[in-house]
């Protein structure tokens, strides 16, 4: 039998214009047994990254060469879209693909990896994890500036719809990766920087899984938590909308340090 939690609060109210929805009452039922379904194992990432490597490797796939739809991988490996962008994600932050907006994914063409990278992060390393949350504290802190500055009408439109779609997967009982990763991309991508957004995709690899796993903790434990978890979120947008650079990057700070706690939390459970 599931355990089933529900998390109610009156007087939350997104500030977004029609025809966005506005909401006074929302009921967030989590089902707990869903855990396992919303978990994505880090070996299917690897499945899928390393057959593309392979592929590469062997001149399958050659430089310059397009590599397979988000939606054949997902096919092929029977996967999500979260695991595929992942895998992919670790081919770019190795320099071995490249993206051509509109057009795709392709092979490098100078085909090699290059020297920077993040040693793994294990969760029972207090040390290396706070260094990690301080350099993703000052990458997100500065996107958030700067999108704050520099954000077009339709850049707030796909940010304010990624923050509805996390929303709406959590009402759902859904953990709301795809949406989560889709909010924090369409932020980056308002900086209209594309040394922002080139290291936001090393970043969402190497470093955003541990920001992921206390959004897993805050839906599976402490249900009392999503609430607050998209309070945060929603300042960042309002900020943004406002176009104060200060108070979004500080909203987004202020995210990414109560993401640590709860990421704390979940190494004690």
């Amino acid at each position: 039998m599931s355990t089933v939690g529900y998390i109610s609060f009156s007087q939350y109210h997104y500030p977004f214009h029609q025809p966005l929805i506005e909401h006074n009452f929302i009921t967030y039922k989590i089902t707990m047994n869903t855990l396992d379904t919303l978990l994505q194992p880090e070996s299917l990432t690897d499945q899928v990254a390393n057959w593309l490597i392979q592929e590469i490797s062997q001149k399958r796939l050659l430089p310059g060469d397009k590599l397979p739809s988000e939606k054949q991988l997902c096919e092929q490996f029977s996967v999500s879209r979260s695991v595929v962008r992942e895998a992919v994600s670790q081919l770019k932050s190795e320099s071995l693909v490249i993206s051509q907006q509109g057009r795709g994914v392709f092979v490098n063409e100078r085909g090699t990896r290059q020297s920077f990278r993040l040693q793994t992060t294990d969760l029972d390393d207090k040390e290396s994890i706070t260094q990690v949350i301080e350099l993703l504290v000052t990458i997100e802190a500065g996107a958030a500036h700067y999108a704050a500055l520099r954000h077009t009408p339709d850049d707030l439109k796909r940010i304010k719809r990624a923050l509805i779609g996390m929303e709406y997967a959590i009402a759902n009982d859904k953990l709301g990766d795809d949406e989560d990763f889709a909010f924090h991309q369409a932020i980056v991508d308002a900086t209209h920087n594309p040394h922002f957004i080139t290291l936001n995709e090393y970043l969402e690899q190497h470093v955003r899984r541990l920001i992921r796993k206390a959004r897993s903790n805050t839906v599976t434990h402490h249900l009392n938590l999503v609430k607050f978890v998209q309070q945060e979120h929603l300042a960042i947008v309002q900020a943004i909308e406002k176009r104060d650079p200060a108070a979004a990057a500080l909203a987004a700070e202020t995210h990414l340090r109560n993401a640590a706690q709860r990421l704390d939390t979940y190494t004690r459970l």
